[in-house]
């Protein structure tokens, strides 16, 4: 191996390592890119709100399903590609691991450029599909157009960084999040303010920031990869039905990731329609805080699942439960602990944060500072959750993780969403998704439990 591929590379053993330092030489890179990654989410939304007002805001958070889509698919296909490949390499089948890797990338760039073209072609429709007012159809089309391009890199960005920590480098995966999130934070500020583009603005830093994140990505499967790297595959019938065949099964895995994300969309899309219901604009703008925080909230739990997952997903392909066991109880340790921190650290600062988006004289404000305690308290829920779900897809045991999912991000959400604000007034749009997320933590529970007794 070259001097350059090194990367002093993390000596990373799946097998025969122990738990607790494997599990901590991923966690620790991978939560702080995951963060870093997410403040660029809070920046458009800090800057955004700052610069353009609630409606800005509330466009914004119009737009984000998308956005989630587009993370959901390639974290969908990231983790599957993961799984598979984790398995392939315990049996030391390198070329099958680097066949399922070029597979993910390409099913990926397919699936998400057929959505951008979609919404190039017809932005304003598109925003009304997402639920777009008229009020905010300007706003909402003037951050689509410059943001769709950058999904592309995006998913790039996902499916890379599960790989790229499989292949032993979560460091470089780090820096792959950290330099697009300073660069787009930077961008945000110039763009906004001193350029005075508005939501454009903060679309377009989005669009470059991303571009440059999903260079460094493939970049690094180019120049500095071990064993993943690209393979050249066949265009003959059969290699295409085998294509097919290995990103369903990548799919299959990864879907209850997928539906996480879109669970997030539906998250936006109903909370959107409940809030504006009872509070108009006004209560949109205040709900957007809550979706620009909960990225933030799920890239801790994700950081995780994610860290955990190669450890689980090799030891599984050589069938050491014992290590399986270990990893996961390390995994539902450092969940609880991150979401009970993650809740204290909401409920005390919710006006400072609502304060940060949003002008105390916008009515908006108000309803956030009132609002984001109560929203605080799916952080333990979720984390666990989301910990659970990640162990399931990373034994291969695709029903239960995509049935958890289902239960957590749209059986238990939306009628929380419609039901609990009648039963207890505006407090229950903000109890919707902690009452969601509880519900899922009760059955998983139970169930693990039953399993265990067996």
């Amino acid at each position: 191996m070259t001097q350059d591929r090194n990367l002093d590379r993390d000596k990373l053993d799946f097998g025969n390592g122990k738990i607790g330092p494997l599990f901590r030489a991923m966690f620790f890179p991978t939560l702080i890119g995951m963060i870093f990654n997410s403040a660029l989410t809070l920046a458009d939304g800090i800057f955004v709100g700052n610069g353009a007002g609630a409606n800005g805001i509330a466009a914004v958070n119009i737009v984000a399903p998308l956005f989630m889509l587009s993370t959901g698919v390639g974290l969908m296909l990231g983790i599957g590609a993961s799984v598979i490949a984790s398995i392939r390499l315990s049996e030391n089948n390198i070329k099958a691991a680097r066949i399922i890797m070029t597979q993910a990338f390409l099913a990926g760039i397919l699936i998400i450029g057929a959505m951008v073209a979609a919404a190039l072609i017809r932005p304003a429709a598109t925003a009304r599909l997402l639920g777009c007012s008229p009020e905010l159809e300007t706003n909402a089309t003037a951050y689509l157009i410059p943001l769709a391009p950058s999904l592309i890199f995006i998913l790039v960005q996902c499916v890379g960084m599960m790989l790229i920590r499989l292949d032993g480098s979560p460091n470089y995966a780090m820096w792959s999040q950290l330099i697009p999130a300073s660069i787009n934070i930077a961008l945000d500020y110039i763009m906004i303010f001193p350029l005075g583009m508005g939501v454009a603005g903060a679309a377009l830093a989005t669009s470059i920031s991303c571009g440059i994140g999903g260079i460094i990505v493939l970049t690094y499967f180019v120049r500095f990869a071990d064993k993943l790297c690209f393979y050249r595959l066949k265009l003959s019938a059969t290699s295409l039905k085998l294509s097919m065949r290995n990103t369903g099964y990548m799919m299959k895995i990864g879907f209850a990731t997928f539906l996480t994300e879109g669970a997030m969309g539906i998250m936006m899309f109903t909370g959107n329609i409940a809030f504006m219901k009872i509070h108009g604009e006004a209560g949109v703008a205040a709900y957007s805080i809550a979706c620009f925080l909960f990225p933030v909230v799920f890239s801790i739990a994700n950081a995780v699942a994610q860290s955990a997952q190669p450890i689980i997903s090799f030891n599984h392909g050589v069938s050491r439960t014992d290590r399986i066991s270990r990893a996961l109880k390390v995994a539902l340790l450092t969940a609880s602990v991150c979401g009970i921190l993650v809740t204290i650290g909401l409920w005390a600062s919710a006006g400072t944060i609502a304060g940060a988006f949003l002008p105390a004289s916008e009515p908006a404000y108000a309803i956030a500072s009132d609002g984001l305690p109560l929203f605080a308290t799916c952080a333990l829920f979720f984390a666990v959750n989301i910990t659970f779900i990640g162990y399931y897809q990373s034994i291969e045991e695709a029903g239960l993780s995509i049935f958890y999912t289902f239960l957590r991000g749209i059986i238990f959400l939306v009628p929380a969403f419609l039901l609990m604000p009648e039963l207890i007034g505006s407090k229950g749009l903000w109890l919707a998704i902690p009452a969601a997320e509880a519900l899922t933590l009760a059955v998983i529970c139970t169930h693990y439990t039953a399993r265990r007794h067996m």
